[in-house]
């Protein structure tokens, strides 16, 4: 029987890199390299976006999407692929209603970044190997069962860790850029029949 790799543990930390910090640093440049403020007739669309997110998150590492995708030719790219397009499409659309409407970007961060510590918290604790078949398709035969958990558990970790920090990271600049403009702008006064 064959010792796990660390196979889920790297495949975290590339869903990590490309979905947490590549994506929202793309669509950072991409914006200073278009003159940033909101893109002219844009439909921002932020719920459907993280609704896209999540959705394929979460069914990309069902047991049984997640042993397609390792055993099929072309399914980890077309995983990494659908993923990544959902974080970019994501993060433009928190950043475009960063401008227009933060706290439905706001709101679609805390969202967002709840289920995918949820993920995290499920790969961390769950009580079994969540990830069999995949781990037998991807090591080529059976593998040990204590170092799979292992290798989960640690995945699972590393989203606890990582994921929320960008999440939270983002709602705290969304959050602390609205303040900062509340407090510029010049106190209204009621007229004086009205108090």
């Amino acid at each position: 029987m064959m010792e796990a790799a660390g196979f889920l543990t790297e495949h975290m930390i590339a869903h990590i890199l490309a979905m947490n910090i590549g994506a929202p640093l793309a669509v950072v440049a991409w914006r200073l390299w278009r003159g940033g403020g909101p893109a002219p007739g844009y439909a921002c669309w932020v719920g459907p976006a993280a609704l896209v997110q999540i959705t394929l998150l979460w069914a990309w590492h069902l047991p049984a999407p997640m042993a397609f995708a390792l055993g099929t030719p072309g399914g980890t790219m077309l995983m990494h692929g659908t993923l990544v397009l959902s974080a970019l499409w994501f993060w433009r659309a928190v950043l475009e209603e960063a401008e227009e409407a933060r706290w439905r970007a706001l709101g679609a961060l805390a969202i967002t970044g709840k289920l995918f510590c949820l993920f995290g918290a499920l790969l961390t604790f769950a009580p079994r190997v969540l990830y069999s078949r995949a781990a037998e398709i991807h090591m080529g035969g059976p593998v040990s069962a204590a170092a799979l958990l292992s290798d989960q558990q640690l995945a699972g970790l590393l989203m606890l860790i990582a994921c929320p920090l960008t999440y939270v990271l983002a709602g705290v600049v969304i959050a602390a850029r609205w303040i900062r403009d509340i407090e510029r702008r010049p106190p209204t006064y009621l007229p004086e029949e009205s108090r």
